[in-house]
């Protein structure tokens, strides 16, 4: 009798261990640095704060890196559970829950340096070509405008060389963003860009939990409620002191 319950408490035990392994959280998220970036310690600093986040909530996760477009694709679809760095659209909300804002992104126009443009109304930017990250959102004004000329590329390394070189007359991204890949740009592409002034936008930063997920919106509670506490604690002010924000 006893052999058979140490082998049903094994079988137990490597139950709960399966269990515990299908229930992780699958977070996702594009190439963002410094906020999402396989290759940073910790994934980047939107990365820490949200397996953080999620851990104290009591939900373990791990983490998978895609191109943006699949990431959406994969929460709509539920093959992920969490995308960690989602501005709110009308069409997001149809495939995930938002949390509530956990960072502010401050999205700013690039030109080429020496060119007169004035940035003050979405008007002003109508008769320039602007490269734009495909899929991503920037502003509900910005993105719904049909007049403004948007060229849609792979990612802001492409856009700001595109820029460089006059094949379009604006770019934009989040400044930190754009500040840490232009460092890693050559001379020759950083001279020839500056940032325009005034912000385009400022867009709160929320996790989207997929609507496939029967717990959604028991995480998202989870995620604001640890999220409020380590903001309480002191623990979010160290981390986004540690990353330079």
């Amino acid at each position: 009798m006893s052999a058979l319950l140490r082998v049903l408490g094994l079988l137990g035990l490597l139950l709960a261990l399966n269990t515990a392994q299908a229930e992780k959280l699958r977070l996702v998220a594009d190439s963002w640095p410094p906020f999402a970036d396989a290759n940073m310690p910790g994934g980047g600093l939107s990365t820490i704060l949200v397996t953080t986040a999620l851990q104290r909530a009591g939900f373990d996760s791990e983490f998978e890196q895609v191109p943006w477009a699949r990431a959406l694709l994969g929460v709509g679809e539920g093959r992920y559970d969490v995308l960690i760095n989602a501005w709110y659209t009308d069409s997001r909300a149809q495939i995930g829950q938002f949390s509530t804002s956990y960072m502010t992104n401050r999205i700013r126009l690039l030109k080429r340096k020496g060119d007169a443009l004035r940035f003050k109304a979405l008007s002003d930017l109508y008769p320039y070509p602007i490269a734009i990250v495909r899929d991503y959102a920037y502003s509900p004004e910005f993105d719904a405008d049909p007049q403004l000329q948007k060229i849609p590329v792979r990612s802001f390394p492409v856009a700001v060389r595109m820029l460089a070189a006059g094949r379009v007359g604006l770019t934009l991204e989040d400044e930190y963003v754009a500040r840490f890949f232009l460092q890693r740009e050559s001379r020759s592409v950083r001279e020839k860009v500056e940032f325009i002034d005034q912000p385009l936008s400022e867009n709160p930063l929320h996790i989207l939990v997929s609507l496939k997920n029967p717990r959604h919106q028991q995480i998202v509670a989870g995620f604001d409620r640890a999220i409020a506490e380590m903001k309480a604690d002191g623990s979010y002010a160290r981390l986004l002191r540690h990353h330079g924000l």
